[in-house]
């Protein structure tokens, strides 16, 4: 297949365009700096150079091929609290790849999130929370099985791990060296699913090749690692003392760190017949990547 890639060069893309092509399909990647467009193309792939505001560049790439993997979000947003502005930049994103696959029975496949899906208890591929941000992209793009897009949604652990990851558990290792207490909130009993990178990012190629239209996917592989547990591997690793604090303290990271949120993969395991076999998070935390620098 002729594969179009938003988000190739980022964390779970940069694990996912080999694979692809290691499959045997052909890959084009957006592309938003020079340095990503020389990585990717050393890479394998073919590069298209934009941005996900770019919408005419994503409707012709997606119009040319014969299916989309949509991994690209504005992170570095997200991550300074601005997720609302990332969420609706990724809205309009999907909209513009939507309109271009609509009536192709061509796949569409794209990464939305776990955390929150539902809290207190195990979520599974059935869950379908309030059509709010990010889940709000979800349904419009579940909602495009009905336009002729064999659309799937693949929610990704808040905690997609591993040497390099920039994500929630590099933010959460910087505040507590910054604060100097590794912190949980309340008891630490909330519950955080997670995965391996190496693990993850396959989801998206079987989805791709196999998922049936209206599919939601779980790249997760544990169900739920206690943010205590986490808190106390990351206090001993950088020398700080682990304790109990206020949310307010942590930042735009504490009421992440609230939320009770485990997950189970076993129905997407079962679909697609994936079989994970990565480290788990603690483990993960263990090796000592993350405390680097």
């Amino acid at each position: 297949m002729h594969v179009f890639v938003t988000g190739a060069s980022g964390w779970i893309g940069t694990a996912l365009t080999p694979g692809l092509i290691d499959a045997g399909h052909h890959v084009t990647a957006l592309a938003r700096s020079d340095a990503s467009a020389d990585a990717l193309t050393a890479a394998g792939a073919r590069v298209v150079r934009g941005s996900l505001d770019d919408l005419g560049t994503l409707r012709d790439a997606a119009a040319a091929s014969d299916g989309v993997i949509h991994l690209a979000f504005k992170h570095d947003i997200a991550f300074s609290g601005g997720f609302a502005e990332a969420s609706d930049a990724d809205h309009r994103a999907v909209e513009a790849l939507g309109e271009a696959l609509a009536g192709s029975d061509r796949p569409l496949v794209i990464a939305s999130g776990l955390l929150g899906v539902a809290t207190g208890r195990v979520t599974t591929e059935r869950d379908r929370p309030e059509p709010t941000g990010r889940h709000a992209t979800a349904e419009l793009t579940l909602g495009l099985a009905e336009r002729g897009v064999r659309s799937s949604v693949v929610r990704l652990p808040p905690t997609t791990h591993g040497d390099g990851d920039n994500g929630f558990m590099t933010a959460i290792v910087a505040t507590a060296r910054e604060k100097g207490v590794s912190g949980y909130v309340g008891d630490g009993s909330s519950r955080w699913p997670a995965a391996h990178v190496l693990d993850a990012a396959p989801v998206f190629r079987l989805a791709l090749e196999s998922a049936p239209a209206g599919s939601v996917l779980h790249a997760t592989t544990e169900e739920g690692v206690p943010t205590r547990a986490i808190a106390e591997v990351i206090g001993r690793h950088l020398g700080v003392p682990t304790a109990s604090v206020p949310p307010e303290e942590l930042g735009w990271l504490g009421p992440f760190l609230a939320m009770d949120s485990p997950a189970s993969s076993a129905l997407t395991q079962e679909l697609l017949d994936w079989h994970p076999t990565g480290p788990g998070l603690l483990d993960d935390l263990e090796k000592g990547h993350y405390f680097r620098g």
